[in-house]
């Protein structure tokens, strides 16, 4: 899309934003042309996992006391890590991933307590993968377990092209849980937080692209079920962070439904059906809550100045080697 064009859509978008009718707490809020407003900014952050841990067994649901002695040993260890002492990394050791500092998973569980993200299938966990699937994810293993040859043998996400829980699918990880929902009569725009990527989605009824018309996030197409957004999603590129993590393939159906609970919860829905990878389809659910917290800018120095040094440091390894024959 032309930069001018993308300005005027925007612009539109934000005069029909500031002209929705305001509503009660727990009403459903509506746009001035009658669908269900899901304009705002939602804070997607909980500690409860996308599986269901292996321990719980056919455990669906936490207590309510089960859900507070969690989510207060999480304050507990936040508090903790926070007071601890610096430790330094021993020679030739791993330096590890940022500390604890960095991490914004949040505090609290899903809404509902349950044990797991995955709704679908029953036992919260992801269906078993097919031998294509796994032929996938083993070569990708492989790939992170060399040295990389070069840019392209590390993640999407690494090298900051996408950001690893912005999806499709939105998936709560480490930090920058937070989404921007825009709407048209025509058009929806999803923007994450993480790295800044805007979804510009249309809702006029037009085709998904040809076939061999590959995205990076895939081709969206959006459409009223009811007060529920579904949006569909395919034409994946092969390098997507989401397949990298799971194995899945270019030819992924994302299907993810928005539907507005009331003035302050989003229920965010989002099923994969991908025959050639998983046994089934499956399905996961995130409760998004509405915040007045900015959606901040994202800076991915892994991607500008990281990558030079770590190719650097590569090419030293290689000239050592070299000497040591």
């Amino acid at each position: 899309m032309k930069a001018r064009h993308l300005v005027l859509l925007l612009a539109g978008i934000l005069a029909v934003s500031l002209a929705a009718p305001a509503t009660a707490q727990n009403e459903m809020p509506r746009t001035a042309w009658g669908a269900p407003d899901l304009q705002g900014i939602w804070d997607f952050r909980t500690i409860t996992p996308m599986e269901r841990p292996e321990e719980l067994g056919d455990q669906a649901y936490l207590t309510e006391e089960e859900a507070a002695n969690l989510e207060q040993a999480t304050v507990d260890r936040n508090a903790q890590l926070l007071e601890a002492e610096a430790r330094r990394t021993e020679a030739g050791g791993n330096v590890g991933a940022y500390n604890n500092f960095w991490m914004d998973r949040g505090t609290r569980t899903v809404s509902n307590r349950r044990t797991s993200l995955i709704v679908d299938p029953p036992n919260g966990r992801i269906p078993p993968v097919t031998a294509d699937g796994q032929a996938r994810k083993d070569a990708v293993a492989v790939r992170r377990g060399r040295p990389a040859f070069g840019p392209e043998d590390r993640s999407i996400g690494e090298r900051c092209l996408l950001g690893f829980n912005a999806g499709p699918p939105m998936e709560p990880r480490a930090y920058n849980n937070h989404t921007q929902l825009f709407q048209t009569p025509d058009h929806v725009v999803i923007l994450n937080e993480m790295v800044n990527d805007s979804r510009i989605i249309p809702l006029d009824g037009r085709n998904h692209l040809p076939e061999d018309v590959a995205q990076w996030r895939g081709d969206s197409r959006a459409r009223w079920e009811g007060d529920s957004l579904v949006v569909e999603t395919r034409n994946f590129h092969t390098d997507t962070a989401f397949s990298e993590r799971q194995g899945s393939s270019p030819d992924m159906v994302l299907t993810e439904r928005f539907t507005r609970v009331d003035g302050e919860t989003l229920l965010y829905a989002a099923t994969m059906d991908d025959p050639s990878t998983w046994t089934q389809p499956w399905t996961f659910e995130v409760t998004m809550f509405r915040t007045d917290e900015p959606v901040y800018e994202y800076a991915c120095h892994e991607g500008n100045i990281g990558m030079d040094g770590i190719l650097a440091g590569a090419r030293a390894d290689d000239a050592r080697a070299a000497q040591q024959q």
